[in-house]
């Protein structure tokens, strides 16, 4: 008779655990956390792409498979936490995404600007590919002027994380990511010359 406590899946708390575990080559660990993450990519997925055409090709399930591969082609995976995973886990949604609207656009040339708030629940991939490549230019200027409100925007925008998440991921309190978040729409406002 099996132990029916070793066919469950780990609790939230023990993501940190394997990952640590996974950081130190038990690849047995890294198989454990991944159904946890898994879901919890789903739903940070699901939340970026919410507002997509029907005639999208990138699902929640494409790209969170896109990430998940992303993720752990890595040799040796150095995710500190579980916070650290997802905040690896934005940059890579966000190079998966810019990839994406690279393609788009090469297919789709022309269109004018429009106006779209900053936010992640208003980002529809099919339509808006150029934007996001914008966005990827301004965020490497942002890059050099303050990593820090790189990161928050990778967090929030791409990822489609809180602010609690983003403060967990990023070591920051709720207080500095509400800031930063506005100070980082601000300049990308600016910069995208998006009224």
């Amino acid at each position: 008779m099996s132990d029916e406590s070793t066919n469950k899946p780990p609790k939230r708390s023990d993501v940190t655990v394997l990952l640590s575990q996974a950081r130190q080559g038990d690849s047995e660990a890294l198989e454990a956390v991944m159904p946890v993450v898994y879901e919890e990519l789903r739903a940070i997925a699901r939340r970026q792409i919410h507002h997509r055409s029907a005639d999208q090709t990138l699902n929640t399930t494409a790209l969170v498979h896109e990430a998940f591969l992303k993720l752990s082609r890595s040799a040796s995976p150095a995710f500190e936490d579980r916070c650290h995973f997802f905040a690896v886990a934005a940059v890579a949604m966000r190079q998966i995404l810019v990839d994406y609207a690279r393609r788009r656009s090469a297919e789709k040339r022309g269109g004018g600007w429009k106006r779209v708030d900053l936010d992640a629940e208003n980002l529809d991939l099919a339509s808006e590919s150029e934007l996001v490549l914008d966005i990827d230019d301004a965020l490497h200027k942002l890059t050099d002027l303050n990593p820090r409100l790189t990161q928050v925007v990778e967090c929030r925008f791409f990822a489609g994380m809180n602010e609690e998440e983003t403060a967990l991921a990023l070591g920051v309190t709720d207080r500095t990511v509400r800031r930063d978040w506005v100070k980082a729409r601000a300049w990308l406002h600016a910069e995208l010359g998006v009224v």
